[in-house]
């Protein structure tokens, strides 16, 4: 957790990093391909451990084999349709543990919310499949409901590498972050972010100091 003394620093670095953020980024938004709340559902959960990139290949075949909600519903019923859905689902990896989630989901759903994604944090995370990460990611693109910053694995290296969060585990870095970032940019910093980690600093070994942010680093 940060000290509250190194607030007001922090927090004037991240100002200068979002202005910079918000023009080499402006439209940054959600790289999944879904048509409503519930494909943005099985598009988030069967992005866990996958890139976005293979979800979008592997969803529009499974959307159209599921056009309704009721349809996976169905598939859950029955173990012809289960294997059926493991195989579409199968080229985004971990697609047993993924045809679990996303076919109990549709039950918990339609058992307790009449099918419908739910509002609020509290009851997002009971959804299987769903934690405080996706939980963000769906509520912000299905409701425009703001309650914390989804931290992917961009957003979590990105945080230490920008001196944002000394934290580990995602839970300790949104807190910092949340700390940091206005209320009103949470939904915004968190695609910036993710953006600019894929185009500028990736994962991969490179020259930190090519990164537009890294001058920041060290100056208030």
């Amino acid at each position: 957790m940060i000290a509250e003394r190194d607030l007001p620093t922090i927090r004037a670095r991240w100002k200068k990093m979002a202005r910079v953020l918000a023009k080499l980024f402006p439209r940054a938004h959600i790289a999944l391909q879904f048509s409503n709340h519930w494909e943005l559902l099985v598009a988030v959960e069967l992005s866990a451990q996958c890139t976005d990139k293979k979800v979008n290949e592997v969803t529009p075949a499974l959307f159209r084999r599921y056009p309704k909600f009721a349809d996976y519903v169905r598939a859950s019923r029955t173990a012809a349709g289960v294997r059926e859905f493991e195989a579409l689902v199968r080229p985004t990896g971990f697609y047993r543990a993924k045809t679990k989630h996303i076919l109990a989901a549709a039950n918990y759903l339609a058992e307790r919310h009449g099918g419908r994604l739910p509002r609020t944090m509290a009851e997002m995370v009971k959804v299987p499949g769903v934690g405080r990460k996706s939980a963000n990611v769906i509520l912000g693109n299905a409701y425009g409901v703001f309650e914390g910053i989804a931290v992917d694995t961009h957003v979590k290296r990105l945080a230490r590498v920008l001196g944002l969060s000394a934290e580990k585990t995602p839970e300790k870095i949104e807190r910092d972050l949340m700390n940091i970032v206005p209320r009103r940019d949470w939904f915004s910093a968190t695609y910036r972010l993710i953006d600019y980690g894929r185009k500028y600093c990736p994962a991969r070994p490179h020259d930190h100091a090519r990164c537009p942010l890294t001058k920041f680093i060290n100056t208030v």
